[in-house]
Protein backbone atom coordinates (compact mmCIF):
# COMPACT_ATOMS: atom_id res chain seq x y z
CA UNK A 1 0.00 0.00 0.00
CA UNK A 2 1.42 3.36 -1.03
CA UNK A 3 0.83 6.22 1.40
CA UNK A 4 1.77 9.81 0.58
CA UNK A 5 2.96 12.00 3.46
CA UNK A 6 2.97 15.79 3.15
CA UNK A 7 4.45 18.44 5.45
CA UNK A 8 2.74 21.83 5.81
CA UNK A 9 -0.16 22.06 3.38
CA UNK A 10 -0.87 25.81 3.63
CA UNK A 11 -4.05 25.40 1.58
CA UNK A 12 -2.27 24.08 -1.51
CA UNK A 13 -4.55 21.10 -2.08
CA UNK A 14 -4.69 21.52 -5.85
CA UNK A 15 -0.91 21.45 -6.16
CA UNK A 16 -0.49 18.53 -3.80
CA UNK A 17 -3.05 16.41 -5.63
CA UNK A 18 -1.55 17.40 -9.00
CA UNK A 19 1.87 16.27 -7.83
CA UNK A 20 0.52 12.94 -6.63
CA UNK A 21 -1.33 12.44 -9.94
CA UNK A 22 1.86 13.13 -11.86
CA UNK A 23 3.80 10.60 -9.82
CA UNK A 24 1.10 7.98 -10.21
CA UNK A 25 1.16 8.37 -13.98
CA UNK A 26 4.93 8.46 -14.34
CA UNK A 27 5.64 5.58 -11.98
CA UNK A 28 2.53 3.50 -12.76
CA UNK A 29 1.60 3.38 -9.08
CA UNK A 30 -1.55 4.10 -7.11
CA UNK A 31 -1.44 6.21 -3.95
CA UNK A 32 -4.22 5.08 -1.63
CA UNK A 33 -3.88 7.55 1.22
CA UNK A 34 -2.52 11.05 1.84
CA UNK A 35 -1.43 12.17 5.32
CA UNK A 36 -1.00 15.92 5.93
CA UNK A 37 0.94 17.04 9.00
CA UNK A 38 -0.79 20.34 9.77
CA UNK A 39 -1.35 23.91 8.60
CA UNK A 40 -4.02 22.39 6.40
CA UNK A 41 -6.09 25.61 6.24
CA UNK A 42 -9.60 24.25 5.69
CA UNK A 43 -11.01 27.71 4.91
CA UNK A 44 -14.60 27.53 3.69
CA UNK A 45 -15.41 31.22 3.26
CA UNK A 46 -14.39 34.74 4.26
CA UNK A 47 -15.69 34.26 7.79
CA UNK A 48 -13.24 31.41 8.33
CA UNK A 49 -10.36 33.62 7.22
CA UNK A 50 -10.96 35.78 10.29
CA UNK A 51 -10.36 32.70 12.46
CA UNK A 52 -6.90 31.94 11.07
CA UNK A 53 -3.82 33.41 12.78
CA UNK A 54 -2.26 35.33 9.89
CA UNK A 55 -2.07 39.10 9.27
CA UNK A 56 -5.35 40.54 7.98
CA UNK A 57 -4.01 41.78 4.66
CA UNK A 58 -2.68 38.29 3.85
CA UNK A 59 -5.88 36.40 4.58
CA UNK A 60 -6.61 35.04 1.12
CA UNK A 61 -8.73 32.13 -0.06
CA UNK A 62 -6.71 29.15 -1.23
CA UNK A 63 -8.24 26.04 -2.80
CA UNK A 64 -9.91 24.11 0.01
CA UNK A 65 -13.31 25.77 -0.55
CA UNK A 66 -13.56 24.01 -3.92
CA UNK A 67 -13.48 20.64 -2.15
CA UNK A 68 -15.87 21.81 0.56
CA UNK A 69 -18.40 23.15 -1.95
CA UNK A 70 -18.32 20.03 -4.12
CA UNK A 71 -16.75 21.77 -7.11
CA UNK A 72 -13.94 19.27 -6.73
CA UNK A 73 -13.48 16.00 -4.84
CA UNK A 74 -10.23 14.88 -3.28
CA UNK A 75 -8.85 12.20 -5.63
CA UNK A 76 -7.01 10.53 -2.74
CA UNK A 77 -8.43 9.76 0.70
CA UNK A 78 -6.84 12.44 2.88
CA UNK A 79 -6.27 12.45 6.64
CA UNK A 80 -4.85 15.49 8.40
CA UNK A 81 -4.10 17.05 11.78
CA UNK A 82 -4.22 20.72 12.70
CA UNK A 83 -1.20 22.99 12.96
CA UNK A 84 -0.84 26.63 13.98
CA UNK A 85 -2.38 28.22 10.89
CA UNK A 86 -5.90 26.85 10.67
CA UNK A 87 -9.51 27.99 10.32
CA UNK A 88 -9.91 27.26 14.01
CA UNK A 89 -13.67 27.75 14.14
CA UNK A 90 -14.14 24.91 11.64
CA UNK A 91 -11.66 22.66 13.43
CA UNK A 92 -13.52 23.22 16.70
CA UNK A 93 -16.75 21.96 15.16
CA UNK A 94 -15.05 18.55 15.03
CA UNK A 95 -13.19 18.12 18.34
CA UNK A 96 -13.30 14.32 17.97
CA UNK A 97 -12.58 14.40 14.24
CA UNK A 98 -14.73 14.11 11.16
CA UNK A 99 -15.07 14.88 7.47
CA UNK A 100 -14.24 18.48 6.55
CA UNK A 101 -15.08 17.74 2.90
CA UNK A 102 -15.85 14.58 0.95
CA UNK A 103 -12.85 12.22 1.21
CA UNK A 104 -10.93 14.57 3.56
CA UNK A 105 -10.87 13.57 7.25
CA UNK A 106 -9.67 15.56 10.27
CA UNK A 107 -8.39 13.67 13.33
CA UNK A 108 -9.65 16.25 15.85
CA UNK A 109 -7.75 17.67 18.82
CA UNK A 110 -6.32 14.16 19.10
CA UNK A 111 -7.50 10.98 17.47
CA UNK A 112 -6.86 7.42 16.39
CA UNK A 113 -8.52 5.68 13.45
CA UNK A 114 -7.76 2.72 11.18
CA UNK A 115 -7.34 2.39 7.46
CA UNK A 116 -7.15 -1.12 6.00
CA UNK A 117 -5.81 -2.41 9.29
CA UNK A 118 -3.20 0.35 9.71
CA UNK A 119 -3.60 2.24 12.97
CA UNK A 120 -3.13 6.00 12.51
CA UNK A 121 -3.06 8.52 15.35
CA UNK A 122 -2.41 12.22 15.58
CA UNK A 123 -2.20 15.27 17.83
CA UNK A 124 -3.25 18.67 16.45
CA UNK A 125 -1.70 22.02 17.27
CA UNK A 126 1.63 23.09 18.72
CA UNK A 127 3.00 23.04 22.25
CA UNK A 128 3.01 26.20 24.36
CA UNK A 129 3.66 25.74 28.06
CA UNK A 130 1.48 28.60 29.26
CA UNK A 131 -1.68 27.10 27.72
CA UNK A 132 -0.90 23.41 28.16
CA UNK A 133 -2.78 22.97 31.44
CA UNK A 134 -5.86 24.96 30.44
CA UNK A 135 -9.17 23.71 29.11
CA UNK A 136 -10.42 24.37 25.59
CA UNK A 137 -11.86 27.75 26.53
CA UNK A 138 -11.46 29.54 23.18
CA UNK A 139 -14.50 29.95 20.95
CA UNK A 140 -15.50 32.43 18.21
CA UNK A 141 -15.43 35.33 17.99
CA UNK A 142 -11.78 35.10 18.97
CA UNK A 143 -9.78 37.98 20.41
CA UNK A 144 -6.11 38.45 19.47
CA UNK A 145 -5.04 36.15 22.31
CA UNK A 146 -7.51 33.31 21.81
CA UNK A 147 -6.95 33.42 18.05
CA UNK A 148 -3.50 32.04 18.82
CA UNK A 149 -4.03 30.01 21.96
CA UNK A 150 -6.91 28.04 20.39
CA UNK A 151 -4.49 25.73 18.58
CA UNK A 152 -2.14 25.16 21.50
CA UNK A 153 -1.99 21.55 22.69
CA UNK A 154 -3.71 20.75 26.02
CA UNK A 155 -2.69 18.22 28.62
CA UNK A 156 -6.10 16.49 28.49
CA UNK A 157 -5.38 15.34 24.91
CA UNK A 158 -1.92 14.08 25.86
CA UNK A 159 -3.40 12.33 28.89
CA UNK A 160 -5.92 10.52 26.67
CA UNK A 161 -3.22 9.41 24.24
CA UNK A 162 -1.12 8.08 27.10
CA UNK A 163 -3.91 5.64 27.97
CA UNK A 164 -3.31 3.79 24.68
CA UNK A 165 -1.73 0.36 25.12
CA UNK A 166 -2.12 -1.33 21.74
CA UNK A 167 0.62 -0.84 19.09
CA UNK A 168 0.50 2.24 16.88
CA UNK A 169 1.58 2.09 13.24
CA UNK A 170 1.64 5.78 12.33
CA UNK A 171 1.47 8.91 14.46
CA UNK A 172 1.41 12.54 13.31
CA UNK A 173 2.20 15.78 15.11
CA UNK A 174 2.72 19.26 13.72
CA UNK A 175 5.71 20.24 15.84
CA UNK A 176 8.55 17.82 16.49
CA UNK A 177 9.02 15.68 19.57
CA UNK A 178 11.74 17.33 21.61
CA UNK A 179 15.11 15.59 21.24
CA UNK A 180 14.33 13.72 18.01
CA UNK A 181 17.09 15.71 16.26
CA UNK A 182 19.67 13.64 18.16
CA UNK A 183 18.59 10.50 16.30
CA UNK A 184 19.32 11.71 12.77
CA UNK A 185 21.89 13.84 11.00
CA UNK A 186 21.95 16.74 13.46
CA UNK A 187 24.79 18.40 11.58
CA UNK A 188 22.87 18.41 8.33
CA UNK A 189 19.83 19.87 10.09
CA UNK A 190 21.93 22.72 11.50
CA UNK A 191 23.49 23.39 8.12
CA UNK A 192 19.99 23.90 6.74
CA UNK A 193 18.61 25.80 9.74
CA UNK A 194 21.53 27.53 11.45
CA UNK A 195 19.34 29.48 13.84
CA UNK A 196 18.22 26.26 15.56
CA UNK A 197 21.68 25.52 16.95
CA UNK A 198 21.20 26.97 20.43
CA UNK A 199 17.92 25.15 21.01
CA UNK A 200 19.27 21.89 19.63
CA UNK A 201 22.36 22.06 21.81
CA UNK A 202 20.26 22.87 24.89
CA UNK A 203 17.60 20.30 23.93
CA UNK A 204 14.80 22.88 24.06
CA UNK A 205 13.66 22.61 20.44
CA UNK A 206 10.36 20.82 19.95
CA UNK A 207 7.48 19.68 22.09
CA UNK A 208 8.11 17.96 25.45
CA UNK A 209 4.55 16.61 25.28
CA UNK A 210 5.25 14.96 21.91
CA UNK A 211 8.54 13.64 23.30
CA UNK A 212 6.61 11.95 26.09
CA UNK A 213 4.10 10.48 23.64
CA UNK A 214 6.87 9.19 21.39
CA UNK A 215 8.35 7.29 24.32
CA UNK A 216 4.94 5.91 25.32
CA UNK A 217 3.39 5.06 21.95
CA UNK A 218 6.57 3.97 20.12
CA UNK A 219 4.88 3.98 16.70
CA UNK A 220 6.51 2.45 13.64
CA UNK A 221 6.40 5.85 11.90
CA UNK A 222 6.14 9.39 13.27
CA UNK A 223 5.52 12.20 10.78
CA UNK A 224 5.83 15.94 11.52
CA UNK A 225 6.22 19.31 9.80
CA UNK A 226 6.28 22.89 11.20
CA UNK A 227 10.00 23.66 10.89
CA UNK A 228 9.85 23.64 7.07
CA UNK A 229 12.76 21.29 6.58
CA UNK A 230 13.11 17.65 5.64
CA UNK A 231 14.69 15.64 8.41
CA UNK A 232 14.80 11.88 8.97
CA UNK A 233 15.71 9.99 12.11
CA UNK A 234 15.51 6.46 13.45
CA UNK A 235 14.99 5.94 17.17
CA UNK A 236 15.31 2.63 18.98
CA UNK A 237 13.24 2.60 22.14
CA UNK A 238 14.05 0.89 25.38
CA UNK A 239 12.17 -2.42 25.55
CA UNK A 240 8.92 -2.58 27.51
CA UNK A 241 8.68 -5.49 29.92
CA UNK A 242 9.66 -8.64 28.01
CA UNK A 243 8.81 -7.26 24.59
CA UNK A 244 11.43 -6.73 21.91
CA UNK A 245 12.61 -3.13 21.55
CA UNK A 246 10.60 -1.13 19.04
CA UNK A 247 11.99 1.24 16.41
CA UNK A 248 10.35 4.48 15.22
CA UNK A 249 11.19 5.99 11.86
CA UNK A 250 10.74 9.76 12.13
CA UNK A 251 10.29 12.02 9.13
CA UNK A 252 9.60 15.73 8.98
CA UNK A 253 8.78 17.33 5.64
CA UNK A 254 8.80 20.84 4.21
CA UNK A 255 5.94 23.00 2.99
CA UNK A 256 4.51 22.87 -0.52
CA UNK A 257 6.83 25.30 -2.30
CA UNK A 258 9.31 25.29 -5.21
CA UNK A 259 12.52 23.36 -4.60
CA UNK A 260 11.20 21.96 -1.35
CA UNK A 261 11.00 18.38 -0.13
CA UNK A 262 7.37 18.46 0.89
CA UNK A 263 6.00 15.07 -0.17
CA UNK A 264 7.12 11.50 0.30
CA UNK A 265 5.56 8.20 -0.74
CA UNK A 266 5.93 5.31 1.68
CA UNK A 267 5.21 1.67 0.89
CA UNK A 268 3.34 0.15 3.81
CA UNK A 269 2.79 -3.62 4.02
CA UNK A 270 -0.77 -4.70 3.24
CA UNK A 271 -2.81 -6.20 6.05
CA UNK A 272 -4.65 -9.16 4.50
CA UNK A 273 -8.24 -9.53 5.62
CA UNK A 274 -8.56 -5.90 6.72
CA UNK A 275 -11.69 -3.91 6.05
CA UNK A 276 -11.81 -1.26 3.35
CA UNK A 277 -12.08 2.42 4.16
CA UNK A 278 -11.72 4.32 7.42
CA UNK A 279 -12.76 2.71 10.68
CA UNK A 280 -13.17 3.83 14.26
CA UNK A 281 -10.63 2.50 16.74
CA UNK A 282 -12.37 0.72 19.65
CA UNK A 283 -9.58 1.39 22.15
CA UNK A 284 -9.58 5.11 21.38
CA UNK A 285 -13.36 5.43 21.59
CA UNK A 286 -13.32 3.62 24.94
CA UNK A 287 -10.75 6.14 26.17
CA UNK A 288 -12.91 9.05 24.99
CA UNK A 289 -15.89 7.65 26.87
CA UNK A 290 -14.02 7.07 30.13
CA UNK A 291 -12.31 10.48 30.14
CA UNK A 292 -15.27 12.57 28.98
CA UNK A 293 -15.92 13.89 32.49
CA UNK A 294 -12.39 15.31 32.63
CA UNK A 295 -12.98 17.77 29.80
CA UNK A 296 -13.10 21.44 30.68
CA UNK A 297 -13.86 24.72 28.92
CA UNK A 298 -12.26 27.07 31.44
CA UNK A 299 -8.85 28.76 31.23
CA UNK A 300 -7.97 27.72 34.78
CA UNK A 301 -4.92 25.43 35.09
CA UNK A 302 -5.64 21.77 35.63
CA UNK A 303 -3.58 18.66 36.16
CA UNK A 304 -4.75 15.20 35.07
CA UNK A 305 -5.46 12.62 37.76
CA UNK A 306 -2.43 10.96 39.33
CA UNK A 307 -1.83 8.18 41.79
CA UNK A 308 -1.19 10.62 44.61
CA UNK A 309 -4.06 9.86 46.98
CA UNK A 310 -6.19 12.75 45.72
CA UNK A 311 -8.16 10.90 43.04
CA UNK A 312 -10.49 7.94 43.02
CA UNK A 313 -9.25 6.98 39.55
CA UNK A 314 -6.12 7.87 37.62
CA UNK A 315 -5.75 4.90 35.26
CA UNK A 316 -8.08 5.15 32.26
CA UNK A 317 -6.60 2.39 30.15
CA UNK A 318 -9.65 0.66 28.67
CA UNK A 319 -10.53 -2.91 29.52
CA UNK A 320 -11.62 -5.51 27.01
CA UNK A 321 -15.15 -5.10 28.35
CA UNK A 322 -15.05 -1.35 27.67
CA UNK A 323 -13.92 -1.97 24.10
CA UNK A 324 -16.66 -4.56 23.62
CA UNK A 325 -19.16 -1.97 24.83
CA UNK A 326 -17.91 0.35 22.08
CA UNK A 327 -18.62 -2.38 19.56
CA UNK A 328 -22.14 -2.71 20.96
CA UNK A 329 -22.63 1.05 20.76
CA UNK A 330 -21.74 0.82 17.07
CA UNK A 331 -23.84 -2.31 16.52
CA UNK A 332 -20.67 -4.08 15.44
CA UNK A 333 -20.04 -1.66 12.56
CA UNK A 334 -16.69 0.13 12.90
CA UNK A 335 -16.78 1.86 9.49
CA UNK A 336 -16.76 5.64 9.85
CA UNK A 337 -19.97 6.85 8.20
CA UNK A 338 -19.70 9.02 5.13
CA UNK A 339 -21.82 11.73 6.74
CA UNK A 340 -20.19 14.98 5.67
CA UNK A 341 -22.50 17.96 5.45
CA UNK A 342 -21.89 21.66 4.92
CA UNK A 343 -22.44 23.78 8.01
CA UNK A 344 -21.81 27.20 6.43
CA UNK A 345 -22.15 28.47 2.84
CA UNK A 346 -18.98 28.00 0.79
CA UNK A 347 -17.01 30.85 -0.72
CA UNK A 348 -18.36 32.08 -4.04
CA UNK A 349 -15.74 33.93 -6.14
CA UNK A 350 -18.55 35.67 -8.04
CA UNK A 351 -20.20 36.94 -4.85
CA UNK A 352 -17.45 37.85 -2.40
CA UNK A 353 -18.51 38.69 1.16
CA UNK A 354 -15.45 40.26 2.77
CA UNK A 355 -17.42 41.32 5.85
CA UNK A 356 -18.90 37.90 6.60
CA UNK A 357 -18.60 37.20 10.36
CA UNK A 358 -16.98 34.05 11.75
CA UNK A 359 -19.39 31.19 12.29
CA UNK A 360 -19.98 29.28 15.51
CA UNK A 361 -22.03 26.33 14.33
CA UNK A 362 -22.59 22.83 15.62
CA UNK A 363 -21.66 20.01 13.28
CA UNK A 364 -24.06 17.07 12.75
CA UNK A 365 -21.13 14.65 12.68
CA UNK A 366 -20.10 15.64 16.20
CA UNK A 367 -23.70 15.64 17.38
CA UNK A 368 -24.16 12.08 16.12
CA UNK A 369 -20.89 10.82 17.60
CA UNK A 370 -21.61 12.40 20.98
CA UNK A 371 -25.10 10.90 21.04
CA UNK A 372 -23.73 7.45 20.23
CA UNK A 373 -21.05 7.39 22.91
CA UNK A 374 -22.32 9.84 25.51
CA UNK A 375 -19.63 12.43 24.82
CA UNK A 376 -19.82 16.19 25.34
CA UNK A 377 -19.86 18.47 22.31
CA UNK A 378 -17.66 21.22 23.74
CA UNK A 379 -18.35 23.62 20.88
CA UNK A 380 -22.11 23.24 21.11
CA UNK A 381 -22.03 23.47 24.89
CA UNK A 382 -20.32 26.86 24.89
CA UNK A 383 -21.85 28.33 21.73
CA UNK A 384 -25.31 27.60 23.09
CA UNK A 385 -24.53 29.29 26.41
CA UNK A 386 -24.08 26.12 28.44
CA UNK A 387 -21.49 27.61 30.79
CA UNK A 388 -18.00 26.43 31.66
CA UNK A 389 -17.59 22.68 31.99
CA UNK A 390 -14.78 23.09 34.49
CA UNK A 391 -17.09 24.94 36.87
CA UNK A 392 -20.01 22.56 36.38
CA UNK A 393 -17.97 19.45 37.03
CA UNK A 394 -15.54 20.83 39.56
CA UNK A 395 -11.80 20.48 39.60
CA UNK A 396 -10.53 16.99 38.91
CA UNK A 397 -6.90 17.97 39.17
CA UNK A 398 -6.80 17.88 42.94
CA UNK A 399 -5.69 21.51 43.19
CA UNK A 400 -7.06 24.87 44.22
CA UNK A 401 -8.12 26.78 41.12
CA UNK A 402 -6.68 29.95 42.63
CA UNK A 403 -3.27 28.40 43.20
CA UNK A 404 -2.03 28.17 39.62
CA UNK A 405 1.58 27.46 40.56
CA UNK A 406 0.94 24.79 43.15
CA UNK A 407 2.12 21.68 41.35
CA UNK A 408 4.53 22.58 38.57
CA UNK A 409 7.57 24.49 37.46
CA UNK A 410 8.65 25.70 34.06
CA UNK A 411 7.53 28.64 31.97
CA UNK A 412 7.80 32.08 33.47
CA UNK A 413 4.39 32.86 32.00
CA UNK A 414 2.66 29.89 33.56
CA UNK A 415 4.06 26.78 35.21
CA UNK A 416 4.58 23.68 33.13
CA UNK A 417 4.30 20.11 34.28
CA UNK A 418 7.52 19.37 32.40
CA UNK A 419 10.45 20.13 34.77
CA UNK A 420 12.86 20.64 31.88
CA UNK A 421 10.52 22.71 29.75
CA UNK A 422 12.16 26.01 28.86
CA UNK A 423 9.85 27.04 26.04
CA UNK A 424 8.88 30.13 27.96
CA UNK A 425 12.45 31.37 28.20
CA UNK A 426 14.01 30.48 24.86
CA UNK A 427 16.69 33.04 24.04
CA UNK A 428 17.40 31.55 20.62
CA UNK A 429 16.89 34.21 17.97
CA UNK A 430 15.47 32.93 14.73
CA UNK A 431 16.43 35.58 12.16
CA UNK A 432 13.89 34.14 9.73
CA UNK A 433 10.98 33.80 12.11
CA UNK A 434 7.69 35.23 11.01
CA UNK A 435 6.75 36.32 14.43
CA UNK A 436 3.07 35.65 14.04
CA UNK A 437 2.84 32.18 15.47
CA UNK A 438 6.15 30.51 15.01
CA UNK A 439 6.29 30.43 11.23
CA UNK A 440 9.74 29.08 10.37
CA UNK A 441 11.40 30.30 7.18
CA UNK A 442 14.80 29.84 5.60
CA UNK A 443 17.65 32.29 5.46
CA UNK A 444 18.47 33.97 2.18
CA UNK A 445 22.00 32.67 2.31
CA UNK A 446 20.83 29.13 3.00
CA UNK A 447 18.51 29.21 0.01
CA UNK A 448 21.06 30.47 -2.52
CA UNK A 449 22.95 27.24 -2.96
CA UNK A 450 19.74 25.28 -3.19
CA UNK A 451 18.23 27.56 -5.78
CA UNK A 452 21.30 27.30 -7.98
CA UNK A 453 21.36 23.53 -7.94
CA UNK A 454 17.60 23.25 -8.40
CA UNK A 455 17.67 25.56 -11.42
CA UNK A 456 18.49 22.52 -13.53
CA UNK A 457 15.06 21.07 -14.27
CA UNK A 458 13.51 17.72 -14.88
CA UNK A 459 15.71 14.80 -15.76
CA UNK A 460 18.76 17.07 -15.79
CA UNK A 461 18.78 17.11 -12.00
CA UNK A 462 21.92 15.42 -10.80
CA UNK A 463 21.59 12.76 -8.15
CA UNK A 464 24.97 13.83 -6.80
CA UNK A 465 24.11 17.48 -6.08
CA UNK A 466 24.72 18.56 -2.52
CA UNK A 467 21.43 20.44 -2.19
CA UNK A 468 19.37 17.39 -3.03
CA UNK A 469 20.99 14.12 -1.97
CA UNK A 470 20.70 11.50 -4.67
CA UNK A 471 19.73 8.94 -2.06
CA UNK A 472 17.49 9.28 0.90
CA UNK A 473 19.72 8.75 3.90
CA UNK A 474 18.40 7.46 7.20
CA UNK A 475 20.51 7.03 10.30
CA UNK A 476 20.83 3.63 11.85
CA UNK A 477 18.57 3.05 14.85
CA UNK A 478 20.03 4.42 18.07
CA UNK A 479 18.89 5.11 21.58
CA UNK A 480 21.05 7.89 22.94
CA UNK A 481 24.05 8.56 20.73
CA UNK A 482 23.96 12.13 19.40
CA UNK A 483 25.55 11.26 16.07
CA UNK A 484 24.75 8.32 13.77
CA UNK A 485 27.39 5.63 13.63
CA UNK A 486 26.61 4.79 10.04
CA UNK A 487 24.02 5.57 7.37
CA UNK A 488 21.74 3.38 5.30
CA UNK A 489 21.97 4.19 1.61
CA UNK A 490 18.76 3.77 -0.34
CA UNK A 491 17.91 3.32 -4.02
CA UNK A 492 18.23 6.39 -6.31
CA UNK A 493 15.36 8.63 -7.48
CA UNK A 494 13.33 7.75 -10.52
CA UNK A 495 11.17 10.71 -11.52
CA UNK A 496 11.37 14.40 -12.36
CA UNK A 497 9.31 17.45 -13.21
CA UNK A 498 5.95 16.91 -14.91
CA UNK A 499 5.92 18.58 -18.31
CA UNK A 500 2.15 18.79 -18.38
CA UNK A 501 1.71 21.79 -16.07
CA UNK A 502 2.64 24.80 -18.28
CA UNK A 503 -0.36 26.76 -17.00
CA UNK A 504 1.03 26.97 -13.50
CA UNK A 505 2.68 30.16 -12.37
CA UNK A 506 6.42 30.11 -12.10
CA UNK A 507 6.16 29.97 -8.33
CA UNK A 508 4.08 26.81 -8.59
CA UNK A 509 6.00 24.80 -11.19
CA UNK A 510 6.77 21.34 -9.96
CA UNK A 511 9.95 19.35 -9.96
CA UNK A 512 9.42 15.85 -8.65
CA UNK A 513 12.55 14.13 -7.52
CA UNK A 514 12.28 10.67 -6.06
CA UNK A 515 14.14 8.67 -3.52
CA UNK A 516 13.39 5.20 -2.16
CA UNK A 517 13.45 4.23 1.51
CA UNK A 518 15.01 0.78 1.87
CA UNK A 519 12.43 -1.94 1.31
CA UNK A 520 9.72 0.58 2.10
CA UNK A 521 10.17 2.33 -1.25
CA UNK A 522 9.71 6.03 -0.71
CA UNK A 523 9.89 8.92 -3.13
CA UNK A 524 10.62 12.57 -2.43
CA UNK A 525 8.80 15.20 -4.46
CA UNK A 526 10.01 18.73 -4.82
CA UNK A 527 8.63 21.73 -6.66
CA UNK A 528 10.76 23.99 -8.84
CA UNK A 529 10.49 27.59 -9.88
CA UNK A 530 12.32 30.15 -11.96
CA UNK A 531 12.08 32.68 -9.16
CA UNK A 532 15.41 34.21 -8.21
CA UNK A 533 16.87 35.83 -5.15
CA UNK A 534 18.78 39.02 -4.65
CA UNK A 535 22.41 37.84 -4.64
CA UNK A 536 24.84 38.74 -1.94
CA UNK A 537 22.29 39.59 0.69
CA UNK A 538 23.99 39.98 4.05
CA UNK A 539 21.08 41.21 6.12
CA UNK A 540 20.59 39.46 9.43
CA UNK A 541 16.88 39.53 8.71
CA UNK A 542 16.41 37.79 5.36
CA UNK A 543 13.89 38.55 2.70
CA UNK A 544 11.14 36.05 3.32
CA UNK A 545 10.30 33.59 0.59
CA UNK A 546 6.55 33.83 0.03
CA UNK A 547 4.12 31.34 -1.40
CA UNK A 548 1.33 32.29 -3.76
CA UNK A 549 -0.65 35.25 -2.46
CA UNK A 550 1.80 35.75 0.38
CA UNK A 551 -0.06 34.53 3.40
CA UNK A 552 2.56 35.33 5.98
CA UNK A 553 4.54 38.43 6.80
CA UNK A 554 6.95 39.57 9.48
CA UNK A 555 4.91 41.41 12.05
CA UNK A 556 5.23 42.44 15.66
CA UNK A 557 3.96 39.70 17.91
CA UNK A 558 4.81 39.41 21.56
CA UNK A 559 4.08 35.70 21.71
CA UNK A 560 7.34 34.44 20.18
CA UNK A 561 6.29 30.78 20.28
CA UNK A 562 8.63 27.86 20.05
Amino acid sequence: MKIAVEGCCHGELDKIYETIAYLEKKEAVKVELLLCCGDFQAVRNEGDLKCMAVPVKYRTMQTFYKYYSGEKKAPVLTIFIGGNHEASNYMQELPYGGWVAPNIYYLGYAGVIRYKGIRIGGLSGIFKSRDFRRGHHEFPPYNPDTLRSVYHIRNIEVFKLKQIQKPMDIFMSHDWPRGIYYYGSTGELLRKKKFLRQEVESNTLGSPAAEELLAHLQPSYWFSAHLHVKFAAVMQHAPKANAAPRVTKFLSLDKCLPYREFLQIVDFPDRPGSSEGLEYDPEWLAILKSTNHLQRTTPHPWNPPENNGLHDRWDFRPSEAAMMQVMEDLSGELAIPDNFSQTVPPYDPNKPQPHAPPSCTTNPQTTELCATFGLTDLYAHVCQGGGDLGRLQGSTGGEDDDDEDAHSVGSAEEPSEYPTDTSGFSSSINPDEITIEDEWEEEEGEEEGGAKSAAVKGDQLSAAEGHTPGRMVLPAPKSDAPNPSHMMNLPPPAHSTPAALPHATREREEDCEGEDEDASAVRILKRTSDESEAPGSKSTTPKIKRRNQVIYTTVEDDEGED
